[in-house]
């Protein structure tokens, strides 16, 4: 009789987390989780990219946008520790929506979460081939020698996370204190230098020009947003991929208790550090036309107020912040395509879904993140606005993945399994009620003309997706699509987060217990 593989659904092999056989080591700690979530949201990588256009469409005032950006995205990360809390497993909302509604609708979560994490790397890695390193060689960036960088940063990235899981956070970690340290070397260096120079202005903050100042903080029209609105970006745009901790559940100690608060203790220090070293850049703003039509506007203002030399070392520690974003998010989607591969929900998941004897990574699905980079880089590389087109693009996708896992929250809460990890206790309908205005908000940004191309990439991934599920459904039904079976997440933490699992019914494609039908 042929047998499952392990980790597989219909699996007998000895399992770990969520019904799953433990094929990796547990070997992360607290610092480890804070320094996936701090490297993937990299106030250095958001600023660097979205302050030119934040310039562009909402003048300096823009800028106060960011603190309330934050409060809306604490509370997303609020919501999705308590879920990280309850369902620790690699996959983070494919897996907790595919437990708590169903397999149907884990699987649409799981496919926008990896056109996210496909389109979000490119975003990244781009940053530095088109606005930070043009400045540091001064030389004259163009769409070609920006794709070709991009593609050589992606390709480094991709070999760290197949090669070893150990030495990809180790670099992580390095990278995280240098950004730590770098950022707020930098913040106090700009606000002492301006202030000695009498460069600094804090009358600039409240500028609105070059944006039109009548009406600024109007909603816009139906195919419209006003000005501040729009400002929201940069926040929305930065301040994502904290969840990524969550999605190396599996490789956490202790990952009820240790995620949650890696994930808020993430967006709090960034939020703060990022609004004050907006706040320094921004005072220091001398010619704001002039760096609104620049490439590279934060770089210019560091270069001019710290001097060629301290700039340039300053970038330098930007560069490795960014490259440290770009691994992380290659690392989340690899464990992504495994999560799901192993779950047998993607295509070629017999080659995705498997782990590397020796170096204990998932070596095809590091393989195929890359060519999916690659690819979404492609299809970018003869933009003009390239640059624009992709951060929209990464901030508009998690913002339905946050969206849609929130709602879920809401319709399940009373529902959902135990945890001793994280709970919101009586904060929890405030906190719901800040993050649902918040993502509504968001959402209803995205209806300016301005993102029509970030809507259409959107788009055909869905229908990329909708064509693989169509042939999912086909050849294996609706009951093919059961998941593994729920665990009891108290009585786990109890052997630190890597207990044998209490087995719960199975549920259906749509989320129907079958032991009830039986």
């Amino acid at each position: 009789m042929a047998h499952a593989e392990p980790g597989t659904p219909g699996s007998t092999a000895p399992t770990g987390a969520g019904g799953y056989q433990q094929e990796m080591a547990r070997e992360l700690g607290w610092y480890a989780s804070f320094s996936i979530a701090f490297g993937f949201v990299s106030i250095a990588t958001g600023l660097f990219t979205a302050y030119g256009s934040v310039l562009n469409t909402s003048g300096p005032r823009g800028i106060w946008a960011w603190p309330i950006a934050v409060v809306g995205q604490l509370a997303v990360a609020l919501i999705f520790g308590a879920l990280a809390a309850r369902i620790p497993i690699s996959g983070y909302a494919y897996q907790w929506v595919s437990r708590i509604v169903g397999p149907v609708w884990g699987w649409i979560m799981g496919w926008i979460s990896f056109a996210f994490l496909g389109v979000v790397v490119v975003a990244v890695d781009y940053t530095i081939a088109s606005t930070i390193l043009p400045e540091l060689f001064r030389y004259q960036g163009t769409t070609q020698n920006a794709w070709f960088i991009t593609a050589v940063v992606i390709l480094l990235q991709a070999i760290l996370v197949a090669v070893s899981t150990r030495a990809t956070h180790r670099v992580n970690n390095v990278a995280v204190t240098v950004q730590l340290i770098g950022m707020v070397s930098l913040t106090v260096l700009l606000f002492v230098v301006g202030a000695a120079t009498g460069k600094i202005d804090f009358s600039t903050l409240f500028e609105a020009a070059p944006a039109d100042p009548d009406g600024y903080f109007a909603l816009g029209s139906a195919g419209h947003a006003g000005p501040f609105a729009l400002a929201f970006l940069i926040g929305a745009f930065t301040i994502v991929g904290f969840e990524s901790a969550a999605n190396l559940a599996e490789e956490t100690k202790e990952p009820a208790r240790v995620i949650p608060k890696a994930m808020a203790q993430a967006v709090i220090s960034l939020g703060v550090l990022g609004f004050l070293f907006l706040v320094a850049i921004t005072a220091l703003a001398d010619d704001i036309p002039a760096l609104a039509a620049s490439d590279t506007p934060v770089a210019a203002i560091i270069t001019d107020v710290l001097g060629s030399f301290l700039g340039k070392l300053m970038l330098v520690l930007v560069v490795i912040s960014i490259f440290s974003c770009g691994l992380v998010i290659t690392l989340s989607g690899t464990r992504l395509v495994w999560a799901m591969s192993r779950d047998q929900r993607f295509p070629a998941w017999q080659a995705l879904r498997r782990i590397h004897p020796r170096r204990g990574t998932p070596v095809g699905s590091s393989v195929f993140m890359l060519i999916v980079a690659q690819l979404v880089l492609l299809s970018f590389s003869g933009s003009t606005d390239a640059l624009f087109d992709l951060f929209s693009a990464a901030t508009l996708l998690p913002a339905l993945i946050y969206a849609g896992t929130v709602v879920m929250y809401i319709a399940k809460r009373r529902s959902l399994p135990p945890s001793r990890g994280f709970t919101l206790g009586r904060w929890e309908i405030p906190v719901i009620v800040v993050a649902s205005v918040w993502l509504v908000y968001e959402l209803l940004i995205f209806r300016d003309s301005s993102f029509r191309n970030p809507w259409l990439y959107v788009l055909i991934l869905f229908a990329i997706g909708a064509v693989y599920f169509v042939y999912l459904l086909a050849t294996r039904g609706r009951a093919g699509l059961t998941m593994p079976d729920m665990m009891d997440i108290d009585k786990a933490l109890d052997a630190d987060g890597a207990a044998a699992p209490q087995p719960a019914a199975p549920r259906r494609a749509d989320g129907a217990d079958l032991a009830q039908e039986r």
